[in-house]
């Protein structure tokens, strides 16, 4: 790793103007998958050493997601094709999971980003895929302009942006979009709209570009950082050949959706896997054996000892399975993707997801009964991967997920096709 991701060093500090990140510069580049992981680790020790504060002071991670960036994590899924390394999704989700068990913001921050990468590779053109893998692999991030206007009581696949015609013939956009994961921080922002035919689209604009406000209104109780709020589009000027045709592939098979729910489950095995770490030190350095138990210390009393194991084999049953989709994926992705493989690869998500959904929650809620009661102190900070489990767990209804298992199960119903199967 290059000096810059080693030695880190503090960003400027913000100042009265909204914060823009810093210019896109030449990240390390990383030559394997088994480089990725290492480098995955080492940051994740790093950042894991200031999460709770910055969680307690809901403090963004803008010198984090520039060490992120640098250390070339951020280009790992570039098609070979284009000049990336293209690694597998077995090794991206293990990436998340590693830096989501340190602060599941800093995991989530990115998820979009990777979401985008496969899109772009699902239905991007010629041009498109050119002009901006080279740009991730030069530095640059995405961020999603999220799915739905705040506060609008409407399905959430809604579109309310919409691209126009100026007075000069050029293209222009405008609209309020809400769950921004990422845009705060990108250098990019595609976003769905619809085009002036009514038909939906995504549109990418630059992150600085006059018409672009990016509202940092989040004020969740869990993943507190990652800064998903609003993005406000006002008469945004846009590229013609920055237009993904995304209404031609709306019926057309493809794993963007599976791949961006992969990671999404990553996130939570990676909370759970946290939520246990600090549960285990907890006991072992701090808890105090229950009066009735007639043991020297916490870590012999046989009932914690049985619910450690007992979370144990959850959290690793949810991570097992967490793999064993990423591995399908892989598979399918070797040969033409059609509806059958689409299907199977959302259905395989989908049981991840319940069980990293399942564990992360039960393990950042059974830390407190293993740790006791002086573990809820507000010095420790051990609630915030409660909060950040039941918030991130609630991005899409593991409830729907439970459905669309058993509908294919029972009915050989394929799910739909959209980014959140």
């Amino acid at each position: 790793m290059n000096d810059r991701i080693t030695q880190g060093g503090a960003l400027p500090q913000a100042s009265a103007k909204p914060r823009l990140p810093l210019p896109p510069q030449q990240p390390h580049v990383i030559g394997s998958e088994a480089e990725a992981l290492a480098i995955a680790r080492q940051l994740a020790a790093e950042f894991a050493q200031t999460a709770a504060e910055r969680d307690r002071l809901r403090q963004l991670p803008w010198d984090e997601i520039e060490r992120y960036t640098a250390s070339g994590l951020g280009a790992i899924t570039i098609p070979k094709a284009y000049g990336g390394l293209e690694v597998s999704n077995e090794t991206l989700v293990q990436v998340f999971a590693i830096i989501s068990a340190a602060d599941p913001s800093l995991g989530q921050i990115p998820q979009n980003h990777f979401a985008l990468i496969q899109n772009l590779q699902d239905t991007g053109t010629e041009s498109q895929k050119q002009r901006w893998f080279k740009a991730v692999l030069q530095g640059a991030r995405l961020g999603n302009g999220g799915p739905e206007k705040k506060g609008k009581a409407a399905v959430i696949t809604d579109i309310t942006a919409h691209l126009a015609r100026a007075a000069d013939g050029r293209l222009c956009v405008s609209g309020t979009r809400f769950y921004s994961t990422g845009a705060l921080f990108a250098h990019w922002i595609p976003f769905r709209a619809a085009d002036e035919q009514g038909r939906g689209v995504q549109v990418w604009v630059r992150r600085d570009a006059p018409g672009v406000q990016v509202i940092d209104d989040w004020n969740a109780f869990g993943q507190r950082t990652t800064a998903s709020g609003s993005v406000v589009f006002e008469q945004v000027l846009v590229e013609e050949d920055h237009v993904l045709e995304s209404w031609r592939f709306v019926d057309k098979p493809s794993l963007s959706g599976p791949i961006s729910q992969l990671i999404q489950a990553s996130i939570d095995a990676g909370i759970a896997q946290g939520a246990l770490q600090d549960a285990l030190e907890f006991v072992r350095n701090r808890a105090r054996p229950w009066t009735d138990s007639g043991v020297a210390s916490a870590t012999q009393d046989p009932h914690i000892i049985q619910e450690v194991g007992a979370l144990q084999i959850e959290v690793d049953a949810a991570q097992e399975v967490l793999l064993e989709a990423a591995r399908l994926l892989d598979e399918l992705a070797a040969k033409p993707v059609d509806a059958d493989s689409s299907a199977r690869a959302s259905v395989a998500v989908a049981e991840a997801k319940i069980l990293t959904t399942e564990a992360a929650l039960n393990a950042s809620e059974q830390l407190f009964a293993l740790a006791g009661s002086s573990s809820t102190r507000a010095a420790h900070n051990l609630d915030r991967h409660w909060r950040n489990a039941r918030v991130h767990t609630l991005h899409d209804p593991v409830r729907w997920k439970y459905h669309l298992l058993g509908n294919y199960l029972l009915n050989g119903a394929s799910p739909s096709y959209h980014q959140w199967n």
